[in-house]
């Protein structure tokens, strides 16, 4: 998305406060109070029917809202069914132009229109590059996305919500086949995952087709496990119900699900023989546009692969000066900030013990930080999300190939909270050191405080409540992990470390990015200056770099949105003095929900212009 540079007569068009009833548009005509909410209103709903429209065709993201209108059914992942979404973002595109004046809005609806206008760009400049990603990678895809979406989001409280998920399992088939031809589609563009992705993928497939009734093995399927726990927990069904419905159930998993991923596998296995070791998206024909236009989505600046490679060189050796005053606190024993990271590697005082017990007494103390961190919450905010977070393991299927930690939304009804997810598959990649950035990070305040709060807001329409750019959510996460040092925490120096490495990580992905997207870095390169520059485990390092690889520019978006937060915060600090309130500053930041880099510069201006005068 590119930046947009407004003129001080537009700024105060779009901004402004007057106290008169009436608005003197651009072309001369005056709009009264009257005028403006009703034109405001109208917009408002159009753009919610646009949403709801959206949602409509899309069943799993029906459920993700708690909505049980195509409950038994998947999305349409067809080709066609892409090129349909195309023409629908036109004509929503002429409907705005056509219908709504943005002179004739209020403040909050001028940024509904010019949100709305520039996601209706996006989907339109983005259908030149929909098969340039990896929709089958160790990160993510149908094949783990599916079982993680049944077992976390479709809820079973009735015969009906039963039959619904068997509906489900039976059209597994039907949509493994689209995702397969999608898959073709890109082979012919000779746009393969690297070769380090399939035994990935494989294992993780091979992992949904084990188990009961499978095999006579022991175990239990994930699914088979999942749907038999639920049905059991039905109050309104017969015994002979709910033995009849896992029955089914049992069927639809060796008839429809072991087929789908069977073929999937097969499939798979053929396309990994023409894969290459080549990882950066440069390989691929118009790679290097391609990496300018996801660089522009993700960080929603103009900012090009060098000059946010610069940004991450500058602020590696920054955030190396201030380790070495902790190296200086802790009395270590040398002054080699490379001592140091080994240092922190290695030691057994900073890693609990890779076993079940171990396991328990991080999720127990990751549990522990985020409460302690809800008690203080009044410090910092103003407003509050309803929504509660709880802390859970990544599951046993998916552990191996999922990254470190991540959240999951809660579901807007209520009916679920948030989720902090942490990978416990090997815990000498999980430093206790970083245990309260991490959990700040993807809890309070970070992505729990943003995403429930989004969710949460009154009179702003339904789609600046959900999704967003990653410069403003990951920016807003990684800034989340700064705000408790200035309220007193992380007491412990090794504990304020962590907090930096992990500053430090988001750094380094700038160069690294660029470096294998950009430079042509092959993976050895990439590692080498992780192990150079950062105190991570290598294992960690590995699993980030080969995230990087399939999510190009993904992982740049962190470091480019937290220092434009501190950046306005600062700016907001020197003209405000006395007036600046952290709280209302991040009011500011927190209750429009997710905006690109510039619309928030502009939010925050105009805050503190309306303090100046206040």
């Amino acid at each position: 998305m590119k930046k947009i540079f407004f003129s001080f007569i537009l700024l105060a068009l779009l901004f402004s406060n007057c106290g008169s009833n009436q608005q003197e548009a651009a072309d001369g005509k005056a709009y009264s109070a009257d005028d403006i909410a009703m034109e405001s209103k109208k917009a408002n709903d159009f753009f919610d029917k646009v949403f709801d429209a959206k949602i409509d065709r899309d069943p799993m993201q029906q459920s993700v809202f708690g909505i049980k209108k195509d409950y038994g059914k998947w999305q349409d992942i067809s080709e066609s069914n892409v090129e349909k979404e195309l023409e629908i973002s036109k004509a929503n595109l002429d409907s705005l132009h056509a219908n709504f004046k943005m002179e004739a809005l209020d403040d909050q609806t001028k940024i509904s229109y010019r949100l709305f206008e520039k996601a209706c760009k996006d989907a339109i400049e983005n259908y030149q590059w929909h098969l340039y990603d990896y929709p089958v990678n160790q990160m993510g895809g149908l094949h783990t996305d599916v079982p993680t979406f049944l077992i976390n989001v479709h809820l079973v409280e009735t015969k009906s919500d039963a039959e619904a998920y068997i509906s489900r399992l039976i059209g597994m088939d039907k949509l493994f086949a689209q995702l397969v031809d999608n898959l073709r589609l890109r082979e012919a563009k000779n746009i393969i995952p690297p070769k380090f992705v399939f035994p990935y993928v494989l294992n993780d497939c091979k992992n949904m087709t084990s188990g009961i009734p499978y095999d006579k093995s022991g175990s239990i399927n994930p699914l088979m496990e999942d749907f038999s726990k639920k049905v059991n927990a039905i109050k309104e069904c017969t015994e002979e119900e709910k033995k009849s419905l896992i029955t089914k159930a049992s069927e639809a998993l060796v008839s429809s699900v072991k087929p789908a991923y069977d073929k999937l596998s097969e499939y798979l296995t053929g396309l990994e023989k023409k894969a290459s070791t080549e990882d950066g998206i440069w390989k691929v024909p118009n790679g290097d546009a391609y990496y300018d236009f996801a660089l522009r989505q993700t960080t929603t600046t103009n900012l090009t692969a060098d000059e946010i490679h610069e940004i991450g060189l500058k602020e590696v050796e920054r955030i190396h000066n201030e380790m070495r005053k902790i190296m200086k606190k802790v009395n270590f024993k040398s002054d080699n900030l490379q001592e140091f990271f080994d240092f922190m590697r290695v030691d057994k005082q900073f890693f609990y013990a890779n076993d079940a017990a171990g396991k328990e007494m991080y999720r127990v103390k990751a549990v522990k930080i985020i409460d302690d961190m809800k008690k203080e919450l009044d410090k910092l905010f103003l407003t509050k999300p309803k929504a509660d977070i709880v802390v859970k393991p990544v599951e046993a299927f998916r552990e191996k190939s999922a990254g470190g930690a991540f959240y999951e939304d809660p579901a807007t009804d209520g009916s679920r909270p948030g989720r902090y997810y942490i990978n416990l598959y090997n815990m000498e990649d999980q430093a206790i050191y970083q245990m309260e950035a991490l959990a700040y990070h993807e809890g309070i305040p970070g992505h729990h405080m943003q995403i429930a709060i989004a969710q949460e807001l009154k009179g702003i329409p339904k789609f600046r409540m959900h999704g967003g750019n990653t410069a403003y959510i990951e920016g807003w996460a990684l800034y989340s992990e700064l705000v408790p040092k200035e309220i007193g925490f992380y007491q412990d120096p090794y504990s304020d470390f962590g907090r930096l490495a992990m500053e430090l990580f988001r750094a380094a992905r700038l160069v690294v990015d660029t470096g294998i997207h950009r430079k042509k870095w092959t993976r050895q390169k990439a590692l080498d200056y992780f192990k150079e520059n950062t105190p991570n485990p290598e294992g960690d390092n590995k699993k980030e770099i080969e995230r990087y690889i399939v999510w190009p520019s993904q992982a740049t978006g962190y470091k480019i949105g937290m220092n434009k937060i501190l950046e306005l915060r600062e700016i907001s600090k020197k003209k405000l003095g006395d007036k600046f309130d952290i709280r209302e500053f991040h009011d500011v930041i927190l209750t429009s929900g997710p905006v690109p880099m510039d619309i928030l510069e502009e939010m925050v201006n105009n805050w503190v212009a309306k303090k100046v005068k206040s």
